[in-house]
């Protein structure tokens, strides 16, 4: 069978080359083509477009790129036309991947939706295009099955693919030697440049304040290098580039940019302190819209906090400081946060997620 699949960030371009990985495996047939990343493609996947020209994130930061991202759209529209595939494979990326799912519709394409758009914090009126265009929905947050089916939509959770991708992880073990010589605190900024801009400030001052530490800064590699400039040569920063779990293992805390590595930094097993900065518009328009109490995977997945989370006018060096000290130094903070984190576990279940997804998917296209 023929396979399209759109991943438009880092994050979806893993858990779509584990996805791809498990097609294959299961329909040896398979010919997958579609927009993603350098991991899609290694995983047997013909890329059109990468992810990169893609990433964009704010209501503001959006609007700005009306244009490209209008022509982008038209673009993957062409692309799948003309590949014309049993099934459009859809990965988070809510307010792109809806639009190709309304127009694959028209063509009597199976849409499946693999890492479902996040209608319980914002715009839950979407299910009714949800409910007109998606054929399959795969859910990756337990919590996410019950509130879809509050919309009267029927969801399938398959586990969630973080858990999968660290069981299966090669850990570099020349690194983490190297890295546990000095006490340290991990730094990871995100892996969009407007995050990384708003991090390098209070990495800069952390690393003044814990002159003790060494400060491991998760780099990654789909940004212009140049924009972690400000960060080298300086006494304790080490700037790694796309080893973030080695980063997370070695340090004693971690501080960590909103988004799928919080959750990774918790299965990991590590204290955190959440952080999340972006424009001032696109702050004030979110406040009005979103309707969870917490941003983090972490607390959403617990219910409950478990890491504290400094959001836009909260997240500066002093409070990222005062935080750190107590993640290393109060044992009863530690032991809660431990406790919260084995909850987590327990709630995200099995660590089978891509093979789940990749039947559902393969059955998809058969029916």
């Amino acid at each position: 069978m023929r396979y399209f699949i759109v991943a438009g960030e880092r994050s979806g371009d893993l858990h779509g080359a584990n996805l791809i990985r498990e097609i294959t495996k299961q329909d040896p047939q398979a010919e997958i083509v579609g927009w993603g990343g350098d991991l899609m493609g290694s995983a047997g996947a013909r890329i059109l477009k990468d992810y990169r020209d893609l990433t964009v994130m704010g209501f503001w930061e959006v609007f700005k790129t009306f244009w490209t991202l209008r022509s982008l759209l038209k673009e993957c529209q062409r692309d799948i036309r003309e590949f014309a595939p049993q099934v459009l494979v859809l990965i988070d990326f809510g307010g792109f991947n809806l639009r190709l799912a309304t127009y694959a519709r028209h063509f009597k394409i199976k849409t499946c939706y693999y890492i479902a758009p996040k209608l319980w914090a914002w715009r839950p009126q979407r299910i009714s295009r949800i409910r007109r265009s998606v054929d399959k929905m795969l859910v990756i947050l337990p919590f996410e099955k019950d509130f879809y089916q509050g919309l009267k939509y029927e969801v399938t959770y398959v586990g969630n693919p973080v858990m999968e991708a660290l069981s299966a992880y090669e850990w570099n073990d020349t690194l983490l030697h190297v890295l546990k010589r000095h006490k340290s605190i991990a730094f990871l900024p995100g892996s969009r440049e407007q995050e990384i801009r708003q991090a390098i400030p209070v990495v800069q001052k952390i690393s003044t304040v814990f002159d003790d530490y060494q400060i491991l800064v998760s780099g990654v590699s789909n940004v212009d290098k140049s924009i972690y400039e400000p960060l080298r040569n300086l006494g304790n920063i080490s700037l790694v580039f796309d080893k973030a779990y080695e980063l997370i293992q070695s340090a004693e805390a971690a501080v960590v940019t909103s988004g799928t590595a919080t959750l990774e930094t918790a299965l990991i097993g590590k204290p955190q302190v959440v952080v999340y900065k972006t424009s001032w518009l696109t702050y004030l328009i979110a406040r009005r819209m979103i309707r969870v109490p917490h941003i983090s995977l972490v607390n959403l997945i617990a219910g409950k906090e478990v890491v504290r989370e400094l959001i836009q006018g909260d997240y500066n060096a002093v409070n990222v400081a005062s935080e750190l000290e107590t993640l290393l130094s109060d044992v009863a903070s530690k032991k809660r946060i431990s406790e919260g984190y084995s909850e987590i576990r327990s709630i995200l279940g099995e660590t089978n997620a891509s093979e789940k997804a990749a039947r559902h998917i393969i059955d998809l296209g058969r029916s």
